[in-house]
């Protein structure tokens, strides 16, 4: 109800403000305000264009992760069990930025969708923005213990850890938009 009510009294504010209030159902509001406000004017208020924003934002620093694990591995001295890490870390970012990119598409492609299509897509969308997250953080793993301890690690969980808190704002504003407009659809009897 609080979301609901964040939502209907920032219509009358700047885009900014709806920005920040949106936020707010985030686990790192600063980083989602941060990540968002640069795309106040695309965002207009309007929750789906807030939550395919927050998507692509999270898919572009994904990319850029990504590319940045793979040059890890052509890093000088860099240990066998360091090289293996890095391959998975490629290969769970590799999966995180597919998943990320179907979940825009998806969100692209519901247009106005309503009752059991807006539940489908969305579904869809929760799942894929669900199961990127938890490829970074099993890109994370693959470096705990302190026999992995370096500058490999530091440099990869930088960016990794920051894709992660900003894939999980998108989730939570994904999670947001969908119980909203659950909410809101009639239920439809079989």
């Amino acid at each position: 109800m609080a979301g609901i009510a964040a939502s209907t009294s920032t219509r009358n504010s700047s885009p900014t403000d709806y920005i920040v209030a949106s936020c707010k159902a985030t686990r790192y509001p600063a980083l989602c305000i941060e990540c968002l406000s640069g795309y106040a004017s695309a965002i207009r208020q309007n929750e789906q264009h807030l939550v395919q924003t927050a998507l692509s934002v999270s898919q572009s620093r994904a990319q850029s992760a990504a590319a940045f694990v793979v040059k890890m591995i052509q890093v000088r001295g860099i240990k066998p069990r360091e090289r293996q890490a890095v391959k998975d870390c490629i290969e769970n970012m590799g999966d995180s930025v597919d998943r990320l990119s179907q979940s825009v598409k998806e969100l692209g492609h519901m247009g106005r969708a309503v009752g059991q299509d807006f539940i489908w897509h969305m579904s869809n969308v929760q799942t894929w923005v669900s199961a990127a997250l938890t490829d970074q953080n099993t890109c994370l793993d693959g470096f705990a213990g302190s026999i992995m301890d370096g500058n490999i690690k530091v440099a990869i969980r930088r960016r990794v850890v920051n894709v992660a808190q900003v894939t999980s704002n998108a989730l939570a504003l994904v999670n947001q938009f969908a119980a909203r407009h659950r909410a809101a659809a009639p239920t439809e009897k079989p």
